[in-house]
């Protein structure tokens, strides 16, 4: 039992782990998703009436479970690496989500990585609602194929950060932009991927979160392979002073593509106006199978040369603010979702980002809001003030001794 918020470190959730490492049937299922509160399981059950999409009962009809609330972020990142290091796994990433083609041997512990699908649309609950509800069967799609094959095995449903971060006093005082060349290194999740060109690095990359939908229907998480596997190539990257081309080349990502490639084409460039160099990455090209060509102009990613880019939803959403705009048919069939993005082509130095310049602007609507109200207000206060200045007060009076005072009409 766990007392009111207590954040169960990492070293006290090896020792909740560690039945799983000694009992006989060692089949481990990790669901991992990009993220997740305790909360959001009462916060969308309660909130949209029948459209619970938490509907599997694996948690109750199991023999034994365990619900940690809060668990520290650190730990749940290096979860993976610890449980590779507990002991002779053997680790196998599911990507077509059917199990029963897996061929597992029970003698030999087998730890099975299920990448669910990101919550990215997070400016529309309703969109994170569906996204939850479609990880929900994906779970159970996978638990069941397991339970009809007779395997015995545990299930670890977790995710990478908070969905719901509480805001503490000591914190709101010290809000900012939250750039990864001004954190500590303890807060990323993974190291940004880089390019290198000879002895220095040309080209660094960054994004909690990578993935792309094909038709509609195919989802494809690229996050994993990109940065914490690796399994990526990128001996395709070209790097200059004046154009910067970085190619990430994956050969079957999901099941029915046997390879994908995607090139992000930046260039710098002088500009009179501003009397200074800007780098900007100006279209997006994915190839599918080396015959399906896809372009996407880019809007609003640029930042002086001397610094990275940095903006927290990139995709080709008309919600986002920095936008991924189909310039043909073939395009139009895909949809891409970055979160926290960050790139910089030019200019590295010590092989870590600059300073970054972000896609949102000082002046948001909400400020532009205040902004015009208080013009208004100021305006009715002025109008206001001045005519209180122009009453005047009389300085003749009836003298009832005397004849009746007469006033022109123009006075």
């Amino acid at each position: 039992a766990m007392h009111e918020g207590h954040v169960v470190s990492g070293q006290e959730l090896t020792e909740f782990l560690q039945p799983l490492f000694t009992q006989n049937s060692r089949n481990l299922v990790l669901f991992l998703q990009d993220r997740l509160s305790i909360d959001d399981f009462t916060y969308f059950s309660e909130s949209y009436g029948n459209k619970n999409p938490f509907q599997n009962e694996i948690l109750q009809s199991s023999p034994s479970s365990l619900v940690l609330p809060a668990v520290d972020c650190k730990a749940t990142k290096s979860l993976l690496s610890v449980l590779q290091e507990s002991g002779g796994w053997k680790l196998t990433n599911v990507t077509n989500l059917n199990v029963s083609q897996l061929e597992l041997n029970a003698s030999n512990p087998n730890l099975l990585v299920v990448q669910l699908q990101p919550l990215a649309s997070h400016l529309k609950e309703i969109s994170t609602l569906e996204a939850i509800a479609e990880n929900d069967k994906i779970i159970g799609r996978v638990t069941m194929d397991l339970q009809e094959r007779g395997i015995h095995f545990s299930v670890i449903y977790t995710a990478v950060r908070p969905s719901r971060i509480s805001r503490r006093t000591d914190v709101v005082t010290e809000l900012r932009r939250q750039l990864m060349a001004d954190e500590e290194e303890d807060s990323l999740s993974y190291p940004p991927l880089n390019v290198t060109t000879g002895n220095y690095t040309c080209i660094l990359f960054y994004a909690s979160n990578f993935s792309l939908k094909a038709s509609s229907s195919v989802l494809i998480d690229l996050t994993n392979a990109t940065f914490v596997t690796q399994n990526v190539d990128v001996s395709a990257s070209e790097c200059s002073d004046s154009n910067t081309t970085l190619s990430l080349k994956y050969t079957k990502p999901v099941e029915g593509i046997s390879s994908l490639e995607i090139r992000f084409l930046m260039t710098n460039r002088f500009y009179e106006g501003s009397a200074r160099k800007w780098s900007t990455l100006h279209s997006v090209e994915i190839v599918q199978d080396g015959e399906k060509f896809s372009k996407f102009d880019v809007s609003a990613i640029s930042a002086p040369a001397e610094y990275s880019f940095h903006c927290q939803l990139v995709g080709t959403s008309n919600l986002y603010p920095a936008r991924l705009v189909p310039s043909d048919g073939e395009a139009k069939n895909w949809d891409v979702f970055i979160s926290s993005l960050q790139i910089q082509g030019f200019n590295i130095i010590n092989n870590q980002f600059s300073y970054a310049s972000d896609c949102t602007g000082f002046f948001t609507p909400g400020i532009w809001m205040g902004l015009v109200t208080s013009i208004i207000l100021l305006w009715i206060l002025t109008y206001g003030i001045h005519m209180i200045m122009q009453l005047t007060t009389n300085n003749r009076f009836d003298d009832p001794k005397g004849p009746a005072l007469s006033v022109p009409l123009t006075e």
